[in-house]
């Protein structure tokens, strides 16, 4: 029983190497390539760790944050990354990702899979505090690389500021302060010609 039990873990943890093949649509902030799925979510890990203090509720659970986290991308081993910008990716991107959440999840023994499953429904859901900050902390990571990397990313699929403060303005229901400090770096982007302003409308 043990033995079957470690089999099936040892397995996941070795088909869940593969989130490091996943490339994202973010710099890493030297620019020198674009950064994989597991190097985000370890860096949202410690983020978590190092900015917890800015989340809007003080009573917030840490450790089920980093978990959460943690896992969050893991189904993107059979989805593929979706870059946020993408309203066609979209349009079935909920449906991809359940069914590979069912495929990679039950790798694990039974509580687990239900263990993991039910941290990712968590974060996609997004309404419990710990949620909110997780994914506040997934909108602000990919947002600092691209402003510490002069906008490249932005520049290269034709991004304006509306779509960037649409997509980030979610950072406040998790931290307010980190919003603040975002929208200061958006407002900078497009100063320094590193984010398209809105078009004007004549």
């Amino acid at each position: 029983m043990q033995n079957k039990r470690l089999e099936k873990q040892i397995g996941f943890i070795l088909e869940v190497d593969k989130l490091k093949t996943i490339e994202r649509q973010t710099l890493i902030t030297d620019a020198s390539r674009q950064e994989n799925d597991a190097e985000h979510s370890w860096h949202l890990a410690l983020m978590a760790l190092v900015l917890g203090e800015y989340a809007k509720e003080n009573t917030l659970d840490l450790l089920h944050v980093i978990r959460m986290v943690l896992i969050h991308d893991l189904v993107e081993i059979d989805a593929g990354d979706t870059y946020c910008y993408d309203s066609a990716g979209y349009t079935d991107k909920a449906q991809r990702e359940t069914v590979a959440a069912e495929r990679i999840f039950n790798l694990l023994p039974p509580d687990q899979a239900s263990e993991f499953r039910a941290l990712w429904d968590e974060f996609e859901a997004g309404k419990t505090a710990e949620a909110r900050f997780a994914n506040a902390l997934d909108r602000l990571q990919p947002l600092m690389h691209n402003a510490f990397t002069e906008g490249r990313m932005w520049k290269k699929h034709g991004i304006r500021k509306s779509q960037v403060v649409e997509r980030n303005q979610k950072i406040e229901a998790g931290a307010p302060d980190l919003w603040t400090f975002a929208s200061d770096l958006i407002d900078k982007a497009v100063d320094r010609g590193q984010l398209a302003p809105d078009k004007s409308i004549d």
